[in-house]
């Protein structure tokens, strides 16, 4: 399958309607007093950053109640704290404050973005089968005086996720697909494994935003277009700041017949502006969002935004070209693999044939 796909960030400028325009406009000017506030959380005075640091709230009150009002009109965009009930908002902030946190270490890291990931999961496919549950009969450790067996009610999610294909756009996405497919197998009747698609598209981090180039090559990607054609497409990746990636991908499959019966798209946090390019670029996509933040820097970088999740989760790539699929999952390390075995061996097998 050889050959690259391009686009460019002049394809993607079309996709936003004057509307989202105006909002993207009305929400930087909300967050842009946020750099001098920062500058005075890095004061010396103590009196001089508790000041700051109410401003801060008050002001991220404020763009949270905006970025809630444009999202209601985006139908297909869901954030979490904005669906979710209210007592479950804390553990979403909890989260994403330790994802931010630049002394999160590796492990801790990737601790929280399973966590968000069972959070996501329960939104977008327990809740919504919440009228459907189904026994589990388990049978326990416990054999004195007889063998025991506990009973357990749970959502019936397989009409949901019997269709479903892991997409993968590397680097970053792999342990997050990985999380959805081994929930899919758990929630399952029949502990259903997801057929994985994986991508390898990079963006071309020399570039900014306004000239920025997404490239997806085909001769190191391995997926099978007939096995993705009116199946429910899921792609996990932690941060949707452009939305470049995706779009790429999505031009590419449909230019090639793949007509999808739903593509949902699963992110721990997302700039607005890249959840609106998908939600014009892909009018059947679903998007979901643990966390919505406000803006992009002239990189392309989210704000304030986590920094290099593929980096936080997988270490830094040595070389130019990175490591491929298998050594990625070698990384992890045991107890990674050991915990997602089933989906790894799903993963192994889609890159050796």
């Amino acid at each position: 399958m050889p050959g690259k796909i391009t686009l460019h960030a002049a394809d993607l400028d079309g996709l936003l309607t004057s509307w989202d325009r105006k909002a993207l406009e009305e929400i930087e000017a909300l967050y842009s007093p946020a750099a001098e506030i920062s500058l005075k959380l890095e004061s010396p005075s103590e009196e001089e950053r508790t000041k700051a640091g109410v401003e801060l709230t008050e002001r991220s009150k404020v763009i949270s109640h905006a970025l809630e009002r444009i999202c209601l009109i985006v139908p297909s965009i869901h954030v979490y704290s904005f669906e979710a009930p209210r007592e479950q908002h804390g553990e979403a902030s909890r989260i994403i404050a330790k994802l931010r946190k630049p002394e999160t270490g590796h492990e801790e890291f990737i601790y929280y973005i399973q966590r968000s990931y069972e959070l996501l999961f329960a939104h977008i496919y327990s809740d919504a089968s919440l009228n459907r549950k189904r026994p589990i009969i388990q049978r326990t450790p416990v054999t004195i005086p007889y063998q025991n067996y506990g009973v357990h009610m749970i959502p019936d999610v397989d009409e949901l996720v019997h269709s479903t294909v892991m997409c993968v756009m590397l680097r970053g996405a792999l342990l997050p697909s990985m999380i959805i497919s081994k929930e899919i197998e758990d929630y399952s009747s029949d502990a259903f494994i997801t057929p994985f698609a994986l991508f390898r598209i990079k963006r071309d981090e020399t570039k900014d935003e306004k000239t920025m180039d997404y490239t997806l090559d085909l001769g190191r990607s391995f997926f099978d277009l007939s096995s993705l054609d009116g199946k429910d497409l899921v792609f996990a990746d932690p941060m949707n700041a452009t939305g470049g990636s995706l779009v790429t991908i999505m031009n590419y499959l449909k230019e090639n017949g793949v007509r999808p019966r739903s593509v949902k798209v699963i992110n721990v946090i997302s700039a607005l502006k890249g959840a609106l390019r998908i939600s014009r670029a892909i009018p059947e996509a679903e998007i979901y969002t643990l966390w919505m933040d406000p803006v992009l820097n002239e990189k392309a970088y989210i704000l304030p935004g986590l920094g290099d999740a593929g980096d936080r989760l997988n270490g830094p790539d040595p070389g130019q070209d990175g490591r491929n699929m298998i050594q990625l999952i070698a990384d992890y390390g045991q107890s990674i693999v050991n915990l997602y075995r089933n989906q790894v061996r799903e993963i192994e097998k889609t890159v050796l044939r």
